[in-house]
């Protein structure tokens, strides 16, 4: 069952970490194999989520997305994507932008370090909204308790995420963004920072609103295809379950397509702050995108979600992190493999107190704190 629904992420892991070191050398095998692992890690509830939506979805649409959704994943947010962000920061063509990284790889890395301060901006907001967001909504099980809970109960403030990222921005603006690193040496960013930050905040309320979006069609047409089976039943008629379906599958498939592209945002923008190099990039992503599909795959054909409930608070901590990450190094620099380890770091914690957190509950039989949360094990 393993080997089936992770072969082909397998051999196109095998491949691809190969082909890196042929053809870069063992660098670049070490950053695509940490762009891979922090792609799954960044994505893996983007999998549980995916796999509880597409188990509604008849045989056609589960084929569908899991055939050209993965080519739009792969090619289109992974390839594509990283391409346009570094031209549209540096001011060159997408064609251009790629004939540079291939031609003349100095003048590339020059025009990619100048457009670093706004690649870092737009993707730091972008982040850390995704991040805010989680940790602000109050949720039955959490990870750590003492951090979550008094988080919670202020994200029942209106609109928090937002003024709290402003505020992010504007001291990034004011602090780092004053003597920022360029390729001919230090120079005042702010102004690029501010807009490129409240570009990143407008991205991702867009990319959330069309989720929502979809996700109301979505329920709207489940409300009316649920009317129209009674309507049905109560009056001997025969109603015709593939024609329903199919309407409902085509607002799930558009559904999924928006938000795998919003879940694809962090994995792509945290990969700047690991690596420049687009080749590189696309290979470690599009490897960590084939392990999320096989993910999918294999959460749907088993019929049961994952058991390890704090990964999904780890992988946000995660992408905390390299929002963080992203607006300091608008400044100052970072390591890229330390950057690449902070995510694993925190992705590896959350499974061990899920691990722990599964064994407790075992043995005591399911208990419940005195806080009425599950029994939740910190680390």
């Amino acid at each position: 069952m393993i080997l089936k629904t992770f072969g082909w992420s397998f051999a196109i892991t095998a491949i691809g970490l190969a082909f890196a070191a042929w053809q870069w050398g063992w660098e670049a095998f070490g950053i695509v194999l940490i762009l891979s692992i922090l792609e799954i890690s960044l994505s893996f509830d983007n999998a549980v989520v995916n796999a509880g939506i597409l188990k509604k979805m008849n045989a056609f649409w589960q084929k569908i997305f899991l055939t050209i959704g993965i080519l739009i994943a792969v090619f289109g947010m992974r390839l594509v994507f990283p391409v346009v962000i570094v031209a549209i920061s540096a001011k060159v063509g997408p064609i251009e932008a790629v004939q540079l990284a291939m031609d003349n790889p100095g003048r590339y890395e020059d025009l990619v370090t100048d457009a670093h301060p706004a690649i870092a901006a737009f993707g730091g907001m972008f982040l850390l909204m995704i991040f805010l967001d989680f940790i602000f909504e109050d949720r039955d099980i959490k990870w750590l308790g003492w951090l979550e809970r008094p988080l919670a109960k202020l994200g029942k403030v209106d609109m928090l995420s937002v003024c709290v990222a402003l505020i992010v921005l504007l001291v990034a603006a004011m602090t780092f963004a004053t003597n920022a690193h360029t390729s001919t040496g230090y120079a005042d960013k702010s102004a690029t920072v501010l807009l490129a930050g409240i570009a990143g905040l407008i991205t991702y309320l867009v990319v959330g609103g069309l989720s929502g979006y979809f996700e109301d069609k979505l329920e709207e047409e489940e409300e009316r295809e649920q009317e129209e089976e009674e309507k049905a039943k109560a009056e001997g008629k025969q109603i015709s379950a593939v024609g329903l379906a199919g309407k409902a599958a085509f607002f799930l498939f558009l559904y999924l397509e928006v938000l795998d592209a919003s879940f694809s945002f962090d994995g792509v923008i945290g990969a700047f702050a690991i690596t420049n190099h687009i080749f590189w990039m696309a290979l470690g992503l599009g490897i960590g995108a084939m392990y999320v599909r096989s993910l999918t795959v294999y959460l749907v054909r088993q019929g049961t979600l994952d058991d390890y409930v704090y990964l999904e608070h780890g992988a946000h901590y995660a992408i905390g992190a390299l929002a963080a990450i992203l607006l300091i190094t608008i400044e100052h620099s970072i390591n890229e493999i330390v950057t690449g380890l902070v995510g694993v770091i925190l992705i590896a914690a959350s499974f061990w107190s899920s691990v722990r957190r599964n064994k407790a509950l075992a043995a005591e039989g399911g208990d419940k704190d005195p806080d009425g949360d599950k029994t939740a094990l910190q680390v």
